[in-house]
């Protein structure tokens, strides 16, 4: 894993749907669970959204706040 994609996570927004605008790392568990049964979209987006539910999945959400911190 590139740490670089931790990072985005603390800043990218979500583009569009129910969440748009919202930093990826502080979407619900519960839309990430829901990307991960429909499908994750494709792209750059979709990676991170992946990774973030990986990452909450497992209870390891607390790993980016350091980067948090670096804004």
């Amino acid at each position: 894993m590139d740490t670089t994609h931790l990072q985005l996570l603390v800043t990218r927004a979500m583009p569009y749907g129910k969440y748009k605008g919202r930093l990826i790392a502080d979407l619900p568990g519960d839309y990430l669970n829901w990307f991960a049964r429909k499908g994750f979209p494709p792209g750059e987006i979709g990676r991170l959204l992946a990774l973030m539910q990986e990452l909450d999945h497992n209870g390891l959400s607390s790993l980016l706040d350091p980067l948090r911190k670096t804004k």
